[in-house]
């Protein structure tokens, strides 16, 4: 009687574990160089020198100055260096040239993990310098049109326009392609990423997030009226053709999904005089991209990030201060005509009398690339990451 109430009791233990264990939660990360990441880990000490962001410096960094390595999170990334990367997250999973750096990776990891009780898989597909309407052009979208003035242009130029269309047709849709592969590949076989995964207790595909936009931003052959309203209104409706896309060709019709609007800069109404003139381009095509949030079929499972509510407007005004320093020290250097060591002697010398103490300290800590990728600045990305997570715990209707 004993031996037999002992089987039933490990039997039922069995089955209450098996009825416990959580589905591996899988959220895919996708976009171009600011999805990659541009931010060096040097750039987290400026991080913690601001009250409003010492909490997510706490939770970058342990107590003893090393960077936090998630339990229960791992990544499987490519596109940021010549190989596949793979661990449990943490810092060093951003762009690998110059690094190691952080993308919105790292605190989108740290920041989901408080509201998924199990374990978590982060699929990062990411290359820098790609546009939405070519190289990850949904298959839905059909082919790229060339528009009359691209067309004009060409034969102004005297170019081959059947080779230059064929170039074109060749790059279509490639990385889309290869997006898809990756998270296929992942997806079969996991244990090869997540070591004590067991296939018994599944997966399910959580969300995607969305991180692009620079080359279509700059792309005034395809978006040939880009200064104008509705200039970018290809960018929603191909947006719209890849949201569907990702979701049939992964077979997840709800799968929740957030696109991150490129902010680099700010909000546009805090520009600069010397900013006015990009304006209305970087507004028109923000809210191009925001747009297929806003669709009736979107409601409820997509939703649009606006990251230029993360951008550091103290850390870009010390730096629109340095460079106008420096560019009047290159010209009263050019006036004097003295020499390139003279030069950078002046120059030293008027970005050190220019700046306040504070200003050159931000400046050197909280700065590790251009402004086009955030400056390279750990607390915007980490901020964005932050507000990637908690947009798509807000579409799934996640508590802490």
């Amino acid at each position: 009687m004993l031996r037999m109430l002992l089987v039933l009791f490990a039997v039922n233990c069995f089955s209450l574990t098996a009825l416990s264990a959580e589905p591996l939660q899988v959220f895919i990360l996708a976009g171009q160089s600011n999805m990659q990441g541009h931010a060096h880990v040097r750039t987290f000490e400026h991080i913690a020198m601001d009250p409003a962001t010492q909490g997510l410096y706490k939770k970058m960094v342990r107590p003893d100055g090393s960077h936090q390595v998630c339990d229960r999170v791992w990544i499987s990334s490519i596109g940021c260096a010549d190989q596949e990367q793979t661990g449990k997250l943490t810092s060093g999973f951003g762009a690998s040239q110059n690094g190691p750096k952080i993308g919105p990776e790292f605190t989108f990891g740290l920041t989901i993990q408080e509201y998924v009780p199990g374990k978590i898989l982060i699929i990062k597909t990411s290359w820098g310098g790609k546009s939405l309407n070519t190289d990850f052009r949904p298959p839905s979208a059909g082919p790229y049109v060339f528009n009359p003035e691209q067309i004009q242009a060409f034969e102004k130029g005297g170019k081959d326009l059947t080779a230059i269309q064929a170039e074109k047709t060749a790059a279509t849709g490639v990385f889309y392609r290869q997006m898809i592969e990756h998270v296929r590949t992942v997806l079969a076989d996991i244990p090869r990423v997540v070591p004590d995964y067991k296939p018994e207790d599944g997966y399910e595909l959580a969300g995607f997030v969305w991180f692009q936009g620079w080359n279509d931003m700059v792309d005034s052959g395809t978006y040939a009226h880009r200064d104008q309203p509705n200039g970018y209104s290809q960018y929603s409706e191909v947006m719209t053709h890849f949201i569907r896309d990702v979701r049939k060709d992964l077979n997840a019709p709800e799968l929740p999904f957030v696109i991150g609007v490129l902010g680099v800069g700010g909000p546009v109404k805090l520009y600069s005089a010397e900013q006015q003139r990009y304006a209305t381009v970087h507004q028109n095509f923000r809210n191009a991209m925001a747009a297929p949030a806003k669709l009736p079929e979107f409601q409820n499972n997509v939703s649009a990030v606006l990251t230029e509510q993360f951008w550091d407007n103290e850390l870009s005004t010390a730096k629109q201060k340095e460079d106008k320093l420096k560019n009047q020290a290159k010209q009263k250097a050019k006036q004097d005509k003295l020499s390139p060591p003279q030069e950078r002697e002046l120059m030293e010398k008027m970005v050190a009398e220019g700046l306040t103490e504070h200003e050159r300290t931000i400046l050197k800590t909280g700065i590790s690339n251009f402004e086009f990728h955030y400056l390279g600045s750990a607390k915007i990305l980490g901020r964005i990451g932050e507000g990637l997570a908690e947009s798509i715990a807000q579409l799934k209707k996640l508590s802490r």
